[in-house]
């Protein structure tokens, strides 16, 4: 026990922590410096006291990832006071920030390498057997080499076991996909793909690309963006009159982008997750491998100036789940409900890993 707490403190001394830039509910983000080599770093300390069960989950599962991925962000962990502290690189900005810097022209090559590094950096994650759960732009940060990286892993989730039930209340709801919002307690790797599809379709257009307000909501606007599917496009969708929308092309939205482009974004929005494009397949497609080439992270444009946090859904996510949800168990008035016929479809959905 001693030669533990004496190794916690040598860790503790090796960093200092200078200032305060950021606080949520559950953390305190702290900038500080490596006291052997000034290098600058991010304290995260984790707020105890809030939590009936003890340490925050998303905590414990942000380290045990981060370890397990040997993520090069999570440099040390200690303990203070009975507070966890995570050491991290010190990243300077994350892409929601460049998205919205209005200052910024961004060209084709310039998402095609913000896509390149999203999609490398979830095919290493599910190679790994890990669903991140939280994609979006302000949980991709971006180093002063310009190189993306992903973060936050409060919400990811090991996935190997097929018979495993997880909650359908994850991933920010502009970014989660419809067997999500349906109620879908069985899925896999394609709730990240879809979210990193909504990603692209937002860095092509300057502004999220389906932005509602509750669940319902959502996926009616998914519904009016992509068209109402089909048996044939999926057999699990939802048989309602008032979700009948035609289907729309993309191509007259998105006028800028390539054919490529466009094919990419399809097969990432596909609604059918088993026919959903993987991460490693993405890696493959002609988008990555056609004219122009991906911009050298170096070069890639950022931000002019430090710009205000953008209003997320009034939501929960990104926040630790309770005992009930960690056994799947839905939260009242999350919004599934107030969906016909979702009870039904989320069982058709409930497809393992496969």
């Amino acid at each position: 026990m001693e030669a533990a707490e004496a190794a916690n403190a040598a860790i503790q001394r090796k960093y200092t922590k200078d200032k305060k830039v950021g606080e949520g509910t559950y953390a305190v983000v702290y900038v500080g410096k490596e006291v052997a080599t000034a290098r600058k770093i991010a304290i995260k300390k984790i707020k105890v006291g809030q939590f009936k069960d003890g340490l925050d989950m998303s905590a414990i599962r942000e380290v045990k990832f981060l370890r397990e991925l040997r993520h090069p962000n999570l440099l040390d962990v200690f303990s203070n006071k009975s507070n966890l502290n995570l050491v991290l690189e010190f990243l300077d900005t994350d892409l929601e920030a460049v998205i919205r810097d209005k200052a910024l022209v961004f060209q084709g090559a310039d998402v095609k390498s913000w896509m390149l590094m999203t999609m490398k950096g979830l095919d290493f994650c599910h190679t790994n057997w890990i669903l991140h759960r939280d994609m979006k732009p302000n949980n991709l940060l971006i180093s002063a080499d310009g190189v993306l990286k992903l973060a936050d892993f409060g919400l990811a989730r090991e996935y190997a076991d097929e018979g495993a039930r997880m909650t359908c209340q994850v991933v920010t709801r502009w970014y989660r996909c419809p067997e999500l919002l349906l109620g879908a307690r069985s899925y896999s790797t394609g709730v990240d793909v879809w979210a990193a599809g909504c990603i692209f379709a937002e860095l092509m257009l300057r502004v999220p690309f389906m932005a509602a307000e509750s669940d319902m909501e959502q996926l009616n606007m998914i519904f009016s963006a992509l068209g109402t599917p089909t048996e044939a496009d999926w057999p699990a969708s939802p048989d309602s009159p008032s979700f009948k929308k035609p289907k729309n092309d993309l191509s007259m939205l998105f006028s800028a982008a390539s054919p490529e482009a466009i094919d990419l974004l399809q097969r990432m929005l596909t609604y059918d997750p088993r026919r959903r494009i993987t991460a490693r397949e993405s890696l493959h497609h002609p988008f990555f491998h056609s004219q122009p080439r991906p911009t050298p992270p170096s070069k890639l444009p950022k931000p002019t100036a430090e710009l205000a946090p953008r209003a997320l859904p009034p939501e929960e996510i990104g926040a630790p789940m309770d005992s009930k949800e960690r056994r799947g168990t839905k939260r009242k008035g999350d919004g599934y409900d107030e969906i016909p016929g979702a009870k039904k479809v989320a069982r058709k959905l409930d497809f393992g890993t496969a």
